[in-house]
């Protein structure tokens, strides 16, 4: 077994990839369910459907790029396929494609379309191939593989810069009834060779992991150093660990996977972090019936992700005419406009350290205190376990906590509700030194 020290030092020095550190610095970025199922209104398609029924008529992915960026998004993900089977972009691999549809009699493109409007909006362009395909009559056979691949690559190699390939875990009977064992490292290695930049989400890395639930629910303690038995695609940093009896049956939907706990028992870390992805309605696809979210609820999943060590997928499903419901769009809108009050502009304050290494932030004037927004340098890795904010109270004349945390990583949110003109930022618990950069503070004059 190895020493509890060294394993400590390794553990700190688990760092991320420069596409990973990209992928943190996106933040917030749109997830776009679209496919026959909009026309159905299932959330899971058959593969038996009509490929006629795909037709949107108004489609207008300026308007899907105009809306997400509104509410601060920096990317949009597209359903290239989902369970369905249905492709929309007219692939050479099958026929239930855009192709056979009446849109743009035949001759659409959607994928190219939403790419297109992105590159047009300034913001960052990926898409989900389901592996599982209900459609596919070589699904549950080797050859599906082969078949799968070559739909990647044309979604690869003709459709620019991509900077996110989703994959998620389903894996149903296809319609020879069979079940498929994916080729994952295979679809990794083509995504590396046509597009090195782009980060891989899938439930076990290698570069972005599942939260664990798509409610817009994150841990207490978000690690992105995490065992490696959890993410095995993920590129191993450290070998051996401190106690016996290993990791197996650890998964994502486990409260606790980055804590000491478990760590030590894990026979190798990797730097894989935590996407949270939600809908802004109930289901994935639209159906009419549904309502979005209350500004609320998408504002504390922003808390939980973006302002927890996470990212934040966001996703916004086009009516069957090709727009997005005047609904969602207005409520991307005020998600904007909440998060740019919040955040837009943090208090000018004078930094002091003392010799105990506590940072005390003071402030020109008492000010109402919404928000503290920490950060780790992540470039040397993820190393505080438990942190307080506290401020100054002038009625005790001391200061006292107001806010306690278990990790910091790349962005920590940190709400508070006291007015004060000092704020102090203790660090209680750390695996190596702590690389901190500057902190902000958010505020409400008096």
């Amino acid at each position: 077994m190895k020493d509890f020290r060294v394993f400590l030092q390794e553990a700190a020095h688990v760092v991320p990839s420069k596409r990973q550190m990209d992928w943190f610095n996106t933040e917030l970025y749109a997830f776009a369910h679209f496919t026959v199922n909009t026309y159905t209104g299932l959330e899971w398609g058959l593969g038996n459907e009509d490929e006629a029924i795909f037709n949107p008529v108004d489609l207008d992915c300026d308007q899907w790029v105009e809306a997400v960026k509104s509410a601060g998004c920096k990317g949009l993900v597209l359903t290239a396929k989902h369970h369905d089977g249905f492709c929309l972009w007219p692939t050479k691999t099958t026929e239930h494609c855009v192709r056979n549809s009446p849109f743009r009699n035949g001759k659409g493109d959607v994928v190219r379309e939403a790419m297109e409007a992105c590159r047009r909006g300034g913001i960052k362009f990926g898409f989900y191939l389901s592996p599982w395909d209900r459609n596919q009559p070589l699904y549950g056979t080797d050859a599906y593989n082969d078949f799968y691949k070559a739909q990647m690559t044309e979604l690869l190699t003709q459709y620019g810069e991509i900077f996110l390939v989703w994959f998620d875990g389903a894996c149903g009977e296809g319609p020879n009834g069979r079940k498929q064992e994916y080729d994952f490292q295979g679809y990794i290695d083509l995504v590396r060779r046509y597009q090195p930049n782009a980060c891989i989400f899938h439930d076990k890395g290698p570069d972005v992991r599942w939260c664990g639930n798509e409610a817009g629910i994150a841990r207490q303690a978000e690690w992105s150093v995490v065992p490696h038995e959890l993410c095995e695609h993920a590129q191993k940093q450290t070998d051996g660990a401190v106690l016996p009896g290993g990791l197996e049956g650890i998964y994502n939907d486990q409260p606790d996977i980055g804590s000491l706990s478990s760590i030590l028992r894990s026979e190798g870390l990797c730097f894989c972090p935590a996407e949270v992805d939600m809908s802004i309605r109930p289901g994935w696809f639209y159906h009419p019936q549904e309502e979005p979210h209350s500004l609320e609820r998408l504002f504390h999943t922003y808390l939980a992700s973006v302002g927890n060590n996470a990212c934040f997928h966001l996703n916004v499903p086009p009516m069957p005419n090709g727009r997005f419901d005047e609904r969602d769009v207005q409520r991307l809108k005020e998600l904007g406009e909440a998060l740019r009050s919040a955040f837009g502009t943090p208090v000018q304050t004078e930094v002091q350290i003392d010799a105990n290494g506590a940072i005390t932030l003071k402030l020109p004037q008492k000010t109402h205190i919404r928000y503290v927004e920490l950060a780790e340098d992540i470039r040397f890795g993820q190393r505080v376990e438990t942190f307080s904010v506290q401020f100054y109270s002038d009625d005790r004349r001391k200061f006292e906590r107001a806010f306690y945390g278990f990790t910091i990583g790349h962005k920590k949110i940190c709400p508070l509700d006291c007015t004060t003109d000092a704020i102090r930022i203790c660090i209680t618990a750390s695996r190596a030194e702590p690389h901190l950069l500057f902190p902000k503070v958010y505020a409400e004059e008096l």
